[in-house]
């Protein structure tokens, strides 16, 4: 570095903490060596919220929040986006990014999180990591609902009145609640102009606010690796962990090339499929908003589908209170447990290489499970599989193993057999 760079950077960091900040992140944060494939999602997350910002802030510019009829008769929310397909500059590709994003980020998400099942990344001391990522899945959640409304075609208007709809359930407040969400009585312009505001500028916020939380976190207790081991516990003389390399370069690199895997498979999603079979982009939603006629079948995105599930399985009155709301208690359920298992989870073991044959077992059958109460979200629930075995019993028996798998954890992991965890990371 020349004299001059060096003047301006030390004049820098006397009113900022930059080259701190980096050495404390970056240049000398020291994380495990024996990172693996499991290790990308992480970053690739970040990239995506990224891409979902700046896609979105170009979306922004020409979108109009409007619910009533052009002089055609179509909805004028509904012929933005049709004008930025069609007649924006580049406007096809942007919104093709953004559309195909949204479900590359609970892809990237669902398989971050896959990870801290399988390595035990949530144990002591992690548990506030694990919170705030359980927190940024919320807000990921809230966000996708809301931003799927905004196109204004049929599968998005009918889908935010039947889950806007649900929340009347609730005893007491319900009625009222779902009124203020709507901001009318049924799904309007109100509705589209509170889900606009919310999903650009409000939720953003959060989810920025929490992912900061999460990263500095992470970095003050240190990162997780596949054999649970500690890495702060053994230091050499300078200091450093004996099993930890600095994040930047070894792991700036490693990154990078799973950025570029990343891109290619997703900018082939991009130009080849951007619909993705109809689960990222819905054929009725190429249809204008109808209040008048309802779709054959409503189903909400393929993200949200194992939680439609688990609302769809609750079928049952149960102390005197409609299904409805047991079917909304259910779907929360199934989110807001998982940030409870840093306390669920009483092995000994915290990485699936120690621990028993009953983690392994039941952790295979819960991703069995859940897959298959994703694809049963998205069908009707008079399907049954082969035209003979009924989805619906299928979706009731795995939505009550969803729930069993978290509510006996302490259980179960306790009396599991677990391996030695050695002392050191073996790779």
């Amino acid at each position: 570095m020349t004299t001059k760079a060096q003047a301006v950077l030390d004049w820098i960091d006397a009113r900022f903490p930059l080259t701190s900040t980096y050495k404390a992140h970056l240049s000398e944060y020291y994380a495990p060596k024996n990172f693996n494939f499991w290790y990308f999602f992480g970053s690739l997350a970040l990239l995506v919220l990224v891409l979902q910002i700046v896609t979105g802030i170009f979306l922004v510019m020409h979108y109009k929040p409007d619910a009533s009829l052009n002089a055609s008769g179509v909805p004028v929310a509904f012929a933005s986006v049709e004008y930025i397909m069609r007649d924006v500059p580049g406007g096809w590709i942007i919104r093709y990014l953004h559309s195909t994003g949204a479900s590359a980020f609970f892809v990237v998400v669902y398989l971050h999180m896959f990870r801290g099942l399988l390595y035990g990344s949530y144990r002591k001391p992690r548990e506030l990591i694990w919170i705030f990522g359980t927190l940024i899945f919320l807000a990921l959640m809230a966000e996708a609902f809301m931003g799927y409304l905004l196109p204004w075609g049929q599968m998005s208007f009918w889908g935010a009145q039947v889950i806007v709809n649900l929340f009347s359930a609730i005893p007491v407040i319900g009625p009222d609640l779902s009124i203020v969400i709507r901001g009318d009585f049924v799904v309007s312009d109100a509705t589209l102009n509170r889900f606009f505001s919310f999903h650009v500028i409000a939720v953003p916020l959060i989810l920025i606010g929490l992912v900061a939380a999460h990263i500095v976190a992470l970095h003050e207790v240190g990162s997780n690796n596949p054999d649970g081991v500690e890495i702060k516990k053994k230091k050499g003389a300078d200091g450093h962990p004996l099993d930890g390399i600095p994040f930047h370069p070894y792991y700036t690199v490693k990154d990078i090339v799973g950025v570029v895997g990343f891109l290619i498979v997703f900018s082939f999603i991009v130009f080849f499929a951007p619909e993705g079979g109809g689960y990222f982009l819905e054929y009725n939603n190429f249809i204008p908003a109808d209040p008048l006629k309802t779709p054959p079948h409503i189903a909400p995105v393929w993200y949200f589908t194992p939680f439609y599930s688990l609302l769809r399985a609750m079928v049952w009155p149960l102390f005197g209170l409609d299904a409805k709301f047991w079917g909304v208690v259910a779907m929360g359920g199934g989110v807001v447990i998982i940030a409870f298992l840093p306390w669920l989870d009483r092995s000994p073991a915290k990485s699936i290489r120690y621990r028993g044959p009953i983690f392994k077992t039941l952790l295979a059958i819960f991703i069995f499970a859940f897959a298959i109460l994703g694809f049963l979200g998205t069908k009707p629930p008079s399907y049954a599989f082969f035209g003979v075995i009924p989805g619906a019993p299928v979706a009731q028996l795995f939505s009550l193993y969803y729930f069993l798998f978290f509510l006996t954890m302490p259980v179960w992991s306790k009396i599991d057999k677990c391996k030695p965890v050695p002392d050191r990371v073996t790779g």
